[in-house]
This record gives C-alpha cells, structure tokens and sequence, in this order.
C-alpha cells in the first residue's frame, strides 16, 4: 500500500512516521509513505506555489500548475496503468467525514495521492480537473490538509496485520463493527481502588462471560447516552441481539 503526499510541509511528518506503534507500518513498508513538495516543480527565483485570488479577498491560493507538475510526477513514480491509477484526494471542508468505513475501505485498498491544502484552498481548476474525492475530518477548518492526512495514515496503519501488540485489538474499537459500530466500554487498571473508586466488581470476577456481557451493556448504555444515532444504525442493521434489547428496554434512561 503506497500514499503519496503533497504537501509544502513535508518535515511536519518525520516525527509522526517513526513514533507511536503505528511506526511500524512505515517502517516496514506495509504503508509506504512518500513524501512530495510542488515547491520544487514552481517556476521563478521565489519558487511561488500561491498567488492573490481573482475577484480579491483575503489570503492566497495554490497555484494550478505546480500542483500539475508535482501530480505528473508522482503519476510517473507510481507507473500505474491509466485504469488503475491511485485516486487524488484532497482535504477539504465540502469533503465526505472521514468515518470507520471509510478507513476500512482505504485500509484494504493499494493507496492513494493525498493533497494537503494550504492559504484558502487549491485553485478550483485543478480540482475539477485531477480530483477524484474530498475527504473532511468534521465542521471545522485546519490551516492545512497535514494533520487530516497523518489522522487518515494513522487509521489505515494500525489496521495492518501485526501493527498493534494484540491483532484482534481494533476489533473492540470503537465504531467497528465486530461491536455494532457501537462506542467502546469504559477501561480500568491498577489499582483497584483510587481516590475512592473502585473498579467495577464484574471486572474482578474472573468470571469471562459475565465481563463481556458488562462490557457490553456499558457499551449500549454509553452508546445511547451519547451517540444515539448510533444505536438506532446498529438496531436497523439487525447488530443487537434479544438481550441487548432487554437491557435498553429495562435500562430506558440512558446510564
């Protein structure tokens, strides 16, 4: 699986490509990670990549043609046929919310060529001409497309095989649907009792069928508190089982 990245920023990676347990999908190439500047493919002494809007306004946007070169570039490197050319995906606030399907989906996929935006955005003729989808990480702007783009590589990497200490561990994610695409139940660790909390006595048992089913009624009873629309998903897809409907029935007002 290979991303290209465009981005003016490439050093803003360096640090997220080779800490946390997801290095190890870089590292060992299960996610290829190439970095790109289309500062190198601008023309002139300056090497300008922006310039003042048509129409006036504030800020600056992306020039087209550099852009252009840098994607040439990168299509060349990748040496895909024309059918099977990776897809360019540009960070964008107009883009579909980047959900736990969408990472699933690019998770088994052969990659992409990520554009992270910068100034007020990317000359739109670039985008109707080279952009294949836009992607959002939620109602809100970034100064650039960087950290959208390592949140979406993060999500794919520890979905690799052998990425994580445990290989079973995404599946009690939260939003997987080994859960129902429920929210994950609350954690507890050493010690048993802090500041006068103690940990749930289900949890202590030793008793393995009666800390999944706690598990999963503190699941739904979370999910219904404060995701309700997720709980609705799940009971349309048929996720719930007789039990957890007997458990929301009797348990109405949310935990």
């Amino acid at each position: 699986m290979r991303f290209d990245l465009i981005t003016l920023f490439p050093e803003l990676f360096a640090p997220f490509l080779s800490a946390g347990v997801t290095r190890r999908a870089y590292a060992s190439g299960q996610v290829q990670v190439h970095l790109w500047n289309p500062r190198d493919w601008a023309e002139g002494n300056y090497r300008r990549v922006d310039d003042r809007p048509f129409g006036g306004g504030p800020g600056m946007v992306m020039l087209a043609e550099p852009l252009a070169a840098c994607l040439a570039a990168i299509r060349a490197a990748r040496a895909e046929p024309v059918p099977e050319q990776a897809p360019l995906v540009l960070f964008s606030p107009i883009g579909e919310k980047l959900q736990h399907a969408g990472v699933a989906r690019w998770a088994d996929s052969r990659g992409a060529i990520l554009l992270c935006g910068r100034y007020e955005g990317v000359d739109q003729r670039f985008i109707d001409a080279e952009v294949q989808q836009q992607i959002s990480l939620g109602d809100f702007v970034l100064s650039g497309g960087e950290i959208a783009a390592m949140a979406l590589l993060d999500a794919v990497a520890r979905l690799q095989p052998g990425v994580l200490n445990d290989a079973g561990s995404h599946q009690l994610d939260s939003f997987n649907p080994a859960l129902g695409g429920l929210l994950d139940c609350p954690h507890y660790t050493r010690p048993e009792v802090w500041r006068g909390q103690a940990v749930p006595a289900p949890l202590l048992s030793g008793h393995h069928a009666q800390i999944e089913r706690w598990r999963r009624e503190q699941s739904l009873a979370l999910t219904a508190r404060q995701r309700p629309e997720l709980l609705a998903q799940a009971r349309a897809e048929g996720a719930l089982s007789r039990q957890d409907e007997a458990f929301l029935a009797k348990n109405a007002s949310p935990l």
